[in-house]
């Protein structure tokens, strides 16, 4: 399979942001190619099932980013999925494992509305599959998992039966 072309465009840093971890910086994705980055990761979903959905989630804090661009593209609303003590009137929250650690994740009440979850790089899976659990929690209905960067030597994710879509894979 050959990669996308914005691959290019990434830099490896290694040891980062610990010893032993090669650190997929997307920055100069943003600063160079941002809307090329926004079209590749619209063209990940087809025109029906754009129609389909409703909010975009995003994953904190890299996660906003793309999302944010996605639903203004698409004129869908915006959901936040954020990091503890960062958003008011949090209905449930989760801790996670990282590669590296553990973090936690929270978030509003949803309303039963059709979402896509979407953040900046899939690793392990871990903040993936505790935003999958939280949406689902707080009564939203996941209809597709997306991402920038998916590191595919680290992960097989999947979350009922829906694999994480993505522009650039890294298979080592």
């Amino acid at each position: 399979m050959s990669q996308h072309p914005l691959a290019q465009y990434m830099k490896n840093v290694p040891d980062f942001p610990k010893k032993g971890i090669l650190f997929r910086d997307i920055s100069p994705l943003l600063k160079h190619h941002f809307t090329d980055t926004i079209n590749a990761l619209s063209a990940l979903f087809s025109e029906q099932e754009w129609e389909k959905i409703d909010h975009i989630a995003g994953i904190e804090s890299r996660g906003f980013i793309f999302a944010a661009a996605l639903a203004f593209k698409h004129n869908k609303g915006f959901i936040k999925i954020r990091k503890p003590g960062k958003l008011p009137n949090v209905h449930a929250s989760i801790e996670y494992g990282l590669e590296y650690g553990r973090d936690k994740l929270e978030m509003q009440k949803g309303c039963g509305a059709n979402i896509i979850l979407l953040d900046d790089l899939i690793a392990t899976g871990g903040s993936m599959n505790a935003a999958c659990q939280l949406s689902e929690k707080v009564g939203y209905n996941i209809i597709g998992l997306a991402c920038l960067v998916d590191l595919a030597a680290l992960n097989s994710f999947e979350y009922n039966n829906m694999k994480v879509r993505s522009v650039i894979q890294y298979h080592d």
